[in-house]
């Protein structure tokens, strides 16, 4: 029955694929699915604790294939291994990818197992790579007249494409041609060996020319035909440093077009006439499916066959898994108590079989360093979770009026759960799944356990969707299930009444911790396919999931903060308000609230009849910081008035010691003697982190009592700060993703920018730029990437609103690059709703097509800076994740304490650090390969203040 069974389903998977007329060849690279596979799924595993995720994956993505084409004639094209033919042409090529991960390996047998399952050729070829092997297929192919169609998204594999020979992208599912060539690479297929040779290849090693991207690879070998022909007229070349890199790296060039050339001469192990989808030998796909314990995907297949399936006591995988099936409802759910060993030692067997545990942590504080855990939902399938009390005491009274008839339940001692919950959430071969990961991370942390391998879902929602909605758990329950979450309120009521988590009642925290669970992975399974489909898997797997476990380090480090500096600054403060105080009753002849804007209003306005004044919707007038700044910009003749600038230092003043030198006292840890901050991971539109309780990044330093306050951000004996950060880094991201020629090889050449803008747009040499028109040129350089207007640079440098517009339209003219990109982002923003990072992040363009003119304006100065800052932060963030296990492999002892922005900072052992400050800036400037250098700049001192 079996054999007759998987022979029937060997036809049905197959059936759509026998009657090609045109005998159309599938060449699928095998290697290519796997790593999507990888990436997109849980790390599964097999009855015999052996991972199959990818296998998973990569079996479903087969069935579509297989499903959605008539394949007559279909192979799967593996690499055999890493080194081949080309390491002997140069050595280290390939030789910067990150080793193979270990859950990976012992997947490529079975899934080459599942591609015979499916009775298809499963082809490698010891010292070639698939690429090789499929450019040859696809000659053997052409020769013979027939179509090829190779099923891949892989770049190098579109020097390929010509007429019959097109490439079909799974991910996007959209077949590429030629046009598809032009548009990623500038050129047609057959010259895009030369651009990639010119260009080179960071991910394959590959050298290329330094300083040449693909658009200008591509404007070179338009212009001059192909890579031999610009190499042996390279003296031709206008630009001396272009010229000088062709002629020094021409070497580097014709190697590095070795490597990236395809072999398609190749003497395949199969013949290409064998190379038939069959099915007159039964392949044995359900019975590998079931080895694997893949039960749904076998019910799904033999529901759209209309087969019946055996039985099989391998089966283990029930439940639902990423793209499976439609989530049950909501309010389908099943919750339940864990209060023995026993059960939780069934829950975790289960989290064990299924290859996922989702968590959540209960406790009595948001902060992490003062937090008591109270008690861990759990969920393994959808619709069925539980909660596990551990440090519940019992409510006097029942918060919401009733007597609380119901008895405090037996709690396993916290030591004992925790001792059987370690193993598992220490186990890489289970993925733990949390929203907001972080905070539970460090909770964990707090009690001797290291959470290894984790999804956040709060994470997957933000790097799919951007700001276009929130990401705390109850607006995307809303948000995706329609399903009004239980409210913390609800449960431990609100305002000076509100209690602890410890002393909920045991059914209200039953209900709304279990719920949390369930709901995290429900979204989960929703968001987490979405990855790969939508071009994310980078962007979340290599910046924000690592960046979780880094800034939960640094969160628990926090800062040293000298109280008696804070304590006297404070002091002196309050003197100085005090003082202005007085200065402005006097001035205005007469005592009145400074800290109330409609009394403000009434003095200024109405009492001392100063003109400019604005009255809001309530009929009050405003006193907002734009209103009293441009008041106080006024002489006393304008109608000004100092009793403005008065106001507007007492506000600065008065913010500096309540927000500050007040606030951080209470900050600072009792046991530590640090001040802790959180930093926010989806607050922001760009990607940039945000900070709070306390927000240590909005600290005002243009002002000097603003400064005054990171002089009391210390250093411990014998440890300095260490300060770095990268130097203009938007203005070089500007030149690199807009290709801005000569700013680019200003950077390249170490120029000073400011003044070549200088000479640039005001037409003298750069040896007659005065210290005025570079100080003018650089407030266009900052400003122009933040849109600025010709009324604001105006005020910027003293000139007129027309001579500053003529400024601006000037420095466009000349670098006619960026104008283009600006214009190019607008269109963007205004066809997508967001525009992109340089790593894909989508940062979202609220009023993009608002009808005001005044938003709409706005959101087109965003659509520009957005791509630059958003890109900015991502490359900081990559740099986050690599700097403390560079800093650890180096055994130096340093610890990095806090993002601002561009800057790092860091404490260091006063005997480390010159190498420290050495090998944290190369990691800075080194983890990106951009055509335009990184520069990191920084020093160290006693304090934050010394060393910025």
């Amino acid at each position: 029955m079996a054999d007759e069974m998987t022979y029937k389903m060997a036809q049905a998977v197959q059936s759509t694929h026998n009657n090609d007329s045109n005998d159309a060849l599938y060449l699928v690279d095998g290697s290519g699915f796997i790593f999507r596979a990888f990436h997109v799924m849980p790390p599964l595993t097999n009855s015999d604790g052996v991972p199959v995720g990818a296998v998973y994956g990569f079996v479903n993505m087969m069935v579509k294939l297989l499903n959605d084409f008539d394949a007559s004639s279909i192979a799967v094209i593996f690499d055999a291994a890493r080194e081949n033919f080309r390491n002997d042409i140069y050595e280290e090529y390939k030789a910067n990818r990150d080793e193979t991960p270990e859950d990976l390996i012992p997947q490529f047998p079975l899934i080459r197992q599942a591609t015979q399952a499916f009775d298809i050729p499963a082809i490698e070829l010891e010292g070639f790579e698939a690429d090789d092997l499929i450019a040859t297929y696809a000659q053997h192919a052409k020769q013979q007249g027939r179509d090829v169609v190779i099923v891949s998204s892989d770049k190098d594999l579109m020097q390929l494409i010509q007429p019959g020979v097109r490439m079909f992208d799974p991910m996007k599912s959209e077949f590429m041609d030629e046009q598809a060539c032009v548009k990623k690479f500038g050129v047609m297929p057959d010259k895009v060996i030369d651009v990639q040779a010119l260009a080179g290849d960071s991910i394959d090693n590959v050298p290329g020319v330094p300083g040449i991207g693909v658009k200008t690879a591509a404007q070179l070998i338009t212009e001059f035909g192909s890579l031999e022909s610009l190499l042996e007229r390279a003296e031709e070349i206008p630009q001396p440093k272009r010229r000088e890199k062709l002629i020094a790296h021409a070497d580097d060039a014709r190697i590095s077009k070795q490597l990236v050339t395809l072999a398609d001469d190749v003497d395949v192990p199969v013949a290409l006439d064998d190379l038939r989808a069959r099915n007159k030998d039964a392949p044995k796909l359900i019975e590998f499916l079931q080895s694997q314990g893949f039960k749904s995907l076998v019910s799904r297949l033999a529901d759209e066959h209309n087969l019946d399936v055996p039985a099989s006591p391998q089966e283990n995988d029930g439940g639902v898994l990423p793209g499976e099936e439609t989530l049950p409802n909501p309010k389908d759910n099943h919750y339940t108590l864990i209060t023995d060993i026993a059960e939780l030692e069934t829950w975790i067997g289960r989290a064990y079989e299924r290859g996922i545990l989702c968590i959540d942590t209960e406790t009595t504080s948001l902060k992490t360093q003062n937090a008591q855990l109270v008690g861990i939902a759990l969920a393994i399938d959808i619709g069925q979770a539980a909660y596990m009390p551990l440090q519940h005491i019992s409510p006097a009274q029942d918060l919401f009026g009733d007597d609380d008839s119901n008895q405090l339940p037996d709690q396993i001692p916290v030591e004992k759960a925790l001792a059987v919950l370690k193993p598992v959430l220490e186990d890489p071969s289970v993925l733990k799944i949390a929203h907001n990961m972080k905070y539970d991370w460090q909770i964990f942390k707090n009690v001797g356990i290291d959470i290894q391998t984790y999804d956040d879902t709060m994470l997957l929602s933000y790097v799919l969707d951007g700001t276009s909605h929130k990401h705390n758990m109850d607006d995307l329950a809303n948000h995706y299930f329609g399903l009004q979450t239980i409210k913390f309120e609800e449960v431990a009521g609100k305002g000076k009444s509100q209690i602890t988590f410890d002393q909920v009642s045991m059914d209200k925290a039953l209900n709304y911790a279990a719920e949390d669970a369930d709901v995290t992975l429900r979204l989960w399974t929703l968001l987490k396919p979405r990855l790969a489909r939508e071009g994310k898997t980078h962007l979340y797997e290599t910046i924000e999931r690592p960046l979780v476990r880094t800034l939960a380090y640094m969160e628990r480090r926090g800062i040293q903060v000298d109280a008696t500096i804070l304590k006297s600054m404070s002091h002196e403060f309050g003197k100085q308000i005090d003082h202005l105080q007085k200065e402005i009753w006097d001035l205005a002849g007469q005592e009145f609230n400074v800290a109330s804007p409609k009394q403000i209003g009434a003095i200024l306005f109405d009492h001392l009849g100063l003109q400019g004044g604005k009255k809001t919707k309530t009929g009050d007038w405003s006193t907002n910081a734009a209103i009293l700044e441009e008041l106080a910009a006024k002489s006393e003749d304008d109608g000004g008035h100092k009793i403005v600038q008065k106001i507007l230092d007492w506000r600065s003043l008065s913010k500096l010691k309540s927000t500050y030198t007040d606030a951080l006292q209470d900050e600072i840890h009792a046991t530590t003697g640090r001040v802790h901050t959180s930093f926010m991971m989806t607050g922001t539109s760009t990607g940039r982190l945000s900070s709070r309780d306390p927000n240590l990044q909005n600290i005002p330093i243009r002002t000097e009592e603003g400064r005054k306050i990171r002089t009391a951000f210390v250093a411990p004996e014998g440890h300095k700060i260490l300060s770095i950060d990268y130097s203009q880094v938007e203005l070089r991201l500007a030149a690199e993703m807009a290709d801005i020629q000569n700013l680019k090889a200003a950077f390249q050449n170490k120029a000073d920018i400011h003044t070549l803008t200088a000479a640039q747009v005001m037409d003298v040499p750069e040896s007659d730029v005065t210290a005025e028109q570079r100080r003018a040129a650089k407030a266009i350089n900052f400003g122009i990437i933040y849109g600025i207007s010709g009324y604001g640079l105006s005020k910027q440098i003293g000139v007129s609103p027309a001579e500053a517009s003529r400024f601006i339209q000037k420095y466009l003219s000349r670098f006619s690059e960026l104008s283009d990109f600006m214009e190019a982002k607008k269109q963007e923003a205004r066809d997508n709703g967001y525009v992109t990072t340089l790593f894909g992040r989508k940062c979202v363009i609220p009023g993009i097509t608002d009808k005001s003119q005044i938003r709409r304006s706005g959101a087109e100065r965003q659509a520009i800076n957005a791509p630059l800052q958003g890109t900015a932060a991502d490359i900081m963030k990559k740099a986050m994740v690599k700097m403390q296990p560079a800093l650890d492999k180096a055994s130096l002892k340093a610890k990095m304490l806090l993002q601002i922005h561009d800057e790092l900072i860091f404490e260091v052992p006063e005997d480390e650090l010159d190498e420290t400050f050495t090998l944290v800036k190369d990691v800075m400037e080194n983890i990106v390969k951009l055509s335009v250098p990184l520069i990191a700049e920084g020093q160290y001192a006693d304090s934050w203040a010394d060393a910025h």
